[in-house]
């Protein structure tokens, strides 16, 4: 007997205890209905045996009492129909059938129609038999008594052909529903149209506005979660007709509604409110600074916002927004301390002044117990950055250095992001930066392939301060009293890659640079060509170093291995003339001779037994190559 013969067995042997006591054998009914449903979800499954479990649900769909009971049956009909494509339309219509004929008397309508749709989604042919399901039918469902079925109906009104307009008129009326989940419903459902409503339908916009705002002190938190939601994205369908005036009026009416929230009782409206008010496109700067101290500014003392709603005139107090940030940054949720963190980012666009207060409560964020806190503290510094409004000042050095020995490496590859960008205008600043990576880099080896390329950026975007900075730390650099360099030292490797590229900066003190630094840098190249292979190679570095220490070699365009024997190229017409290039960049200068030897004629030296490590030699005894 094989495993087919064997469920199906089983399955009629169940079937068969079940008919002869239905009243107490409900527990063998579901094991036949579960051995059915194996056969069904199983590919090599017979035609034969799917049709005769077919039959046997058909006979237990018209005949079979109990709900529970007929719920399986449903499902395992759907099962049978996205399993086996060929039954679909006899299915379907053999559970439209039923529905005609019962007319809900089992209480199974929600679960008849679901199964409908489900199937129709999945056999394209059937779709156009659910658009009898019109606005008519979607009123019988919303009159029903059964809150269940009501909510059924919000959760999958878009399967329904029916017009927009009804919609929205569908949604509002369960707004005012008795039951929570329904009114939260509503909302969601409400969500769904902000985008594609029409902006001359002002006045039912306005209307949709006006509910949601009713719920916003709804006694159950899902809704006034989603109220929150509505009234961040209807508010911008509000907003969109009005002139540039009216705009941040609106604006200003929306950012307060939503400070209002952020002391909700619920974690979940807080964090709701914090994400609205990152979405806002415009607020008046005042109302910003307000919402970063919970003193009532003198500029807001006493000023109302009005609006009309409803018909109704009303009117908003500006210091409902005090200190809203405040209390986000504060509060005991990670959660919503990281959405308020967020929402600062966002709104700093709008306002320097409100930028660079935000950041004084946004570096305090860096010594936060939750790691999610701190990165998404400095994320919002980078987005700042990178919008030109992070004004970053002495006294946020000491907090945004003590990142970069964090104990998380996310949280020092962001910090890394920041200084990566900043464009530092103070040298105790920029000293201080390349402390911080420097102690970064003892603490935490394992970040020098990010460290060099930064140090390598700073330094081409900072020349001037790195020509002193340079000169302060060069003993460090320098061979010791023994003549020997240390090559182990990872600190001399970060001062080198800073040293380097300081003439790829178009900043006058560059040329200060020692030459000798450069030669330095030789038996560094692999670690150094390492961490910069994402802007050059190897070769390009090597020929680089040459260039900038003003060596007498010929220019290294390519190196090449024969054997034991180390073979360079080199350009007829000797080294490289600076005269020509006067004034040019150092790299791009290197480059174009690149490709000038690229098709220059050359001539080989090769030089007998030489490896490669034997430029580590270089800095001590420069005559080698002569």
């Amino acid at each position: 007997m094989n495993m087919e013969e064997h469920v199906w067995g089983k399955y009629e042997q169940y079937i068969a205890l079940h008919t002869a006591q239905p009243a107490n054998t409900r527990r063998h009914y579901v094991q036949a209905l579960a051995s059915a449903r194996a056969l069904i979800l199983n590919p090599s499954t017979s035609d034969h045996t799917i049709s005769c479990i077919l039959e046997t649900l058909v006979r237990s769909l018209q005949y079979e009492p109990d709900p529970l009971l007929l719920h399986h049956v449903l499902k395992l009909l759907s099962d049978i129909a996205l399993h086996h494509r060929h039954l679909s339309f006899s299915i379907f219509n053999t559970i439209r059938a039923h529905e005609a004929g019962h007319k809900d008397s089992n209480g199974l309508a929600v679960e008849v129609l679901s199964v409908l749709f489900t199937i129709a989604e999945h056999d394209h042919s059937l779709a156009t038999a659910m658009y009898d399901l019109d606005e008519n039918f979607v009123l019988s469902l919303f009159l029903s008594p059964v809150t269940t079925r009501r909510s059924w109906l919000l959760t999958n009104i878009s399967r329904f052909h029916i017009k927009q307009s009804f919609l929205i008129t569908l949604f509002l009326a369960f707004m005012k529903d008795p039951y929570p989940f329904v009114r939260s419903s509503a909302l969601v459902g409400l969500l769904g149209l902000s985008k594609s409503v029409d902006g001359k339908e002002y006045a039912v916009v306005k209307e949709c506005y006006g509910c949601a705002m009713e719920l916003l002190h709804d006694i159950d938190e899902r809704v006034r979660s989603a109220a929150v939601r509505v009234i961040s994205d209807w508010g911008q369908v509000l907003v969109a007709p009005n002139d540039e005036a009216n705009k941040r009026d609106w604006y200003d009416v929306i950012f307060v509604q939503l400070c209002s929230m952020v002391r909700d009782m619920s974690v979940e409206v807080r964090i709701e409110a914090f994400v609205a008010l990152g979405k806002l496109e415009l607020v008046s700067e005042e109302l910003l600074l307000q919402s970063l101290s919970k003193k009532t500014l003198a500029v807001i003392k006493e000023k109302k916002i009005f609006f009309q709603c409803h018909e109704k005139e009303l009117e908003l107090s500006k210091s409902s927004a005090a200190g809203a940030f405040v209390h986000g940054l504060e509060d005991e949720f990670y959660e919503v301390r990281r959405s308020a963190c967020n929402s600062l980012g966002m709104l700093s666009i709008f306002s320097l002044q409100f930028a660079s207060d935000a950041l004084d409560l946004l570096v305090d964020l860096l010594n936060d117990d939750s790691t999610v806190v701190r990165l998404q503290a400095l994320e919002t510094m980078y987005h700042m950055a990178k919008c030109g409004c992070l004004r970053v000042q002495e006294t946020h050095m000491h907090m945004l250095l003590g990142t970069l020995v964090d104990t998380s490496s996310l949280i020092r590859s962001a910090a890394r992001k920041i200084f990566r960008i900043m464009k530092l205008s103070v040298r105790a600043m920029f000293a201080s930066i390349i402390s911080g990576l420097l102690s970064n880099l003892r603490t935490y080896p394992q970040d020098e392939a990010d460290i060099f390329p930064l140090l390598f950026d700073i330094g081409r975007n900072h020349g001037n301060f790195v020509v002193s900075f340079i000169k302060e730390v060069i003993q460090e650099m320098e061979p010791s009293c023994e003549g020997e360099l240390r090559f182990d030292s990872a600190n001399v490797a970060a001062l080198l890659v800073l040293a380097i590229s300081v003439p790829l900066s178009h900043e006058h003190s560059a040329c200060n640079i020692p030459l000798r630094i450069f030669s330095y840098g030789l038996p560094f190249l692999g670690r150094i060509s390492r961490s910069l292979s994402d802007s050059t190679n190897r070769d390009a570095i090597l020929a680089y170093l040459f260039h900038c220490s003003g060596s007498i070699l010929p220019l290294v365009t390519e190196l090449n291995f024969r054997g034991n024997e180390l073979v360079l190229p080199v350009a007829e017409g000797g080294g490289p003339s600076h005269s020509d290039h006067e004034g040019a960049n150092p790299l791009e200068v290197f480059l174009q001779q690149i490709s000038n030897c690229g098709t220059a004629r050359k001539s080989w030296l090769q030089l007998p037994l030489i490896h490669l490590d034997l430029l580590m030699f270089w800095p001590l005894h420069p005559n080698i190559f002569k």
